[in-house]
């Protein structure tokens, strides 16, 4: 089942869903939006192999600023986070789509991470990509996405209960953490 306006902000209101700053303004009919933080981290091009194997290729040849704004060139993949800091029980999953407006700007909000589990707890990463021919700024705060609730049954180990629960509790803008022994399953 998925959440309405009204579900979602009583969720909020009595703390079962935890979204910090909330405002309550941001409730649609069936979504939240969500805000752009001010933390962005990009890739600079380079002809070096990222390989997800190897955790120092992850890190090299990338920058990183905290600003009010962000120009995001034709082409550009960057990651960025939300504004606002997203606690999850562990019978309610989450999914971020792009906001209209802004993908008619030619902004993608995200490649395929869009999915945050139950008992995740931390700010959202977005995997922001430009198609479009020019430029486009995005302003820290702006609305950027909007989160949908799904009402789930309770899960046997939510995200917050895993070991291997990499981006629990992540804040700011976070380069991937993918790990070999993601593999031990497959030699």
């Amino acid at each position: 089942m998925i959440l309405v306006d009204w579900e979602i902000a009583d969720h909020i209101k009595r703390g079962y869903i935890g979204i910090d700053p909330f405002d309550p303004a941001l409730v649609q009919p069936n979504s939240l939006d969500i805000r752009l933080g001010n933390h962005f981290v990009w890739y600079e091009p380079c002809d070096d192999v990222i390989d997800p194997y190897q955790k120092e290729t992850l890190h090299t040849h990338t920058q990183e600023r905290k600003g009010s704004y962000f120009d995001i060139q034709p082409g550009q993949f960057v990651l960025a986070e939300t504004l606002e800091t997203v606690t999850l029980p562990d019978n309610i999953v989450s999914s971020i789509e792009g906001k209209s407006s802004v993908a008619r700007l030619g902004i993608a909000l995200h490649q395929t991470g869009g999915w945050i589990d139950a008992g995740f707890s931390g700010t959202i990463t977005l995997e922001m990509c430009n198609s479009n021919c020019r430029p486009v700024r995005v302003y820290a705060g702006m609305p950027i996405g909007q989160l949908v609730f799904y009402v789930t049954k309770r899960c046997e180990c939510p995200y917050d209960k895993k070991p291997d629960a990499k981006y629990q509790n992540q804040k700011n803008a976070t380069i991937s953490r993918y790990d070999r022994k993601m593999l031990k399953n497959v030699e």
